[in-house]
This record gives C-alpha cells, structure tokens and sequence, in this order.
C-alpha cells in the first residue's frame, strides 16, 4: 500500500477540495486547487497539484495525468499527481468526459477518442497557464489512460515527453480479449455488434439505457484470474475505492472500443521520448511490450519487478520506484 505521510497528504488534500478550498497544502507541503476546463462543451474538473516550494514568479514544468478506465482523478491518477509535485513539476489529475465530477452526457460513457481529446484539453489549459512553461509539458496515463496518453502525444507536439504506468490497450482487449482472463472470438465480436446496435435502437426510442458493471460487484473465487482478483481488491474496498469511481459502463461504448488503435501513429512520437513502466508480472505487460516494439527511439520500457498490473496503482515499494523512474525521465525531458 502507499506510505503512510502520502495517505495522510492525499486524504488532507481531499478534504480540502470537498470543503471547495482552493491552494489547500497537504501535509508534503504540495498544493491542491480545484480548477476546471473545457472538452468542447464539456466541463472537466481537475485537481492541480503543486511543488511545496511554489513561486508565482516563476514558470515550471507541466505533467497531465490521465486515470484509468472507470477510475476518478482522487485514485491512483492523484497519487502520482501529488509525488511528481513533489518533485519539482506542476500536474494536472482530472475526470475524464462522462467520469467524477466532469460534465457529459451519457454517464460512464467510454469514449475512447474522447477520452483522447481530455488529454490535448488539458495541455491545452496547462499552456495557457502564466505558471506553466508551455514549452514544456509532458502527459502520463495510468491503464487505458497510458494506452489514451500514447495516442494523444503521438500526435499533439506540444507533449514534449510522455510515459505510461501499466498501459492497458482497450482497443485490442475489446477486439482480442485479455490474455488469460477472458477470451474474445471473431464470432463473439460479430454476436456483440449485432446486439450493439439493437441496444441503440431501443435506448433511440427512449428505452433505459443498458448500464452494466465493469468489474465484479462481488469478491472473486480463488480460482478466478488474477487479474479479476486484484481489480476487485483495489476497486471496490477501501484500499482504493472512491464513491465517484461506481464501476458503472455504458455498454454501447463498446462499439468506439472495438474501432480503437492507441499505437496507430505511435511512430510519430519520435523524436520525442516515450516511457512504458509496467509489472514484471503484469497480466498486461504485454501492451507495453507491444508499444515498446512499435515505437521509434527515443522509448525505455522499464520493468518493476515482481509488480503486478494493479500493483502501480497505490502499492509500496512499486509506486516509488515508478515515480522515481518517471521524475528522472520527466527532468531529462522537460527541465
């Protein structure tokens, strides 16, 4: 689990957004401020986090930070928000469309291209902002964040460095299904199309839309697969459960899923650098491997050992190590 003093700096952080205090310092001496900006017609709210040693004289370095699919900005997305601060960067965790406290209609709606363009929204707020060198912005995505980091920056110039923790590919996991934990067939795929686009046409005559839950409600067998096991464990118990991360999905979102290739321009990133941090024993290492292979110089993927996919969400000593990795790239890149 995170050490203690980050869990207290974290929670005292929280409360300090939920009472609507602005510039709060949580107990690193980084401060948190809730701030909002826009994706097209869509508000999304996010939370900036600062170095201890903040001078509003000053210009500093800028990091988004994209959660995973399902996750809210206060889960693992603030954790790595709050340490990079910690370490000299300005960031940016925020809901995505659809997501927490940001705005969208339909709810739970997983939009990958959307999810896309949160990212180019946020660098676009953090450019514009008179304490952030706009120079120099880097993005990190966690899960299908990394997966929807990499497709923003391989295109959007303005990230000049990019990483991803335990990068997870929803497009292929849709179209291929996760090695080892569920499986997908041609057939499967056409079958889901098929009930896809009924489910649209009721939901366009004013049927309740079909909400189904992402993860397991219960807790999983011994014998189910790992990766069921831990999501369970981080999502929905107080390790890293939050009330606005409902686990909820709009199930014809599938459809945009399904039409997804984050690593479809990755070539373009080049010349600029790309970060993979994954778990040695990660059910999805394998995306960041494949990432890695489809990517031109400059790339490192970093394995943390003995790690597991949910491992980099909150868990000691994994989670220092990644952000000790990614301060190091990150002041390469962008200082």
């Amino acid at each position: 689990m995170i050490k203690p003093h980050k869990l207290a700096s974290l929670l005292l952080g929280g409360l300090l957004l939920a009472a609507g205090l602005c510039g709060g310092a949580d107990a690193s001496g980084v401060t948190v401020e809730k701030v909002q900006f826009k994706n097209n017609d869509i508000t999304l709210v996010g939370n900036l986090y600062r170095p201890a040693d903040f001078d509003n004289s000053k210009k500093y370095p800028a990091i988004s930070v994209a959660h995973p699919w399902g996750g809210v900005k206060e889960q693992t997305a603030g954790i790595y928000a709050e340490q990079l601060a910690e370490k000299g960067f300005i960031t940016l965790a925020y809901d995505a469309s659809h997501y927490g406290e940001s705005g969208g209609e339909p709810r739970y709606y997983e939009n990958p291209s959307e999810r896309v363009e949160d990212i180019r929204c946020a660098i676009d707020y953090l450019s514009n902002r008179p304490d952030v060198d706009a120079d120099h912005i880097g993005a990190l995505g966690i899960c299908a964040g990394g997966g929807y980091t990499i497709a923003a920056a391989s295109t959007d110039a303005r990230v000049k460095a990019a990483a991803g923790i335990s990068t997870y590919d929803i497009g292929d996991a849709a179209r291929s299904g996760l090695k080892d934990v569920w499986p997908t067939t041609p057939d499967g795929i056409r079958a889901t199309l098929q009930d896809i686009g009924e489910q649209r046409t009721k939901e366009a005559r004013g049927e309740t839309p079909r909400i189904t839950k992402l993860l397991p409600t219960e807790r999983p067998g011994a014998d189910a697969p790992q990766f069921l096991q831990d999501a369970y464990e981080y999502y929905n118990t107080k390790r890293g459960g939050h009330k606005n991360a409902t686990g909820n999905f709009r199930y014809v979102s599938t459809l945009r899923q399904l039409e997804f290739y984050p690593f479809g321009m990755i070539e373009f990133m080049s010349p600029r650098p790309l970060l993979l941090i994954a778990g040695s024993k990660a059910q999805t290492l394998y995306f960041s491997e494949r990432a890695y292979e489809l990517a031109k110089d400059p790339k490192e993927l970093y394995i943390i050992d003995g790690a597991k996919h949910f491992d980099l969400y909150d868990k000691e000593p994994y989670v220092t190590e990644a952000v000790d990795k990614l301060a190091g790239f990150f002041h390469t890149y962008l200082t």
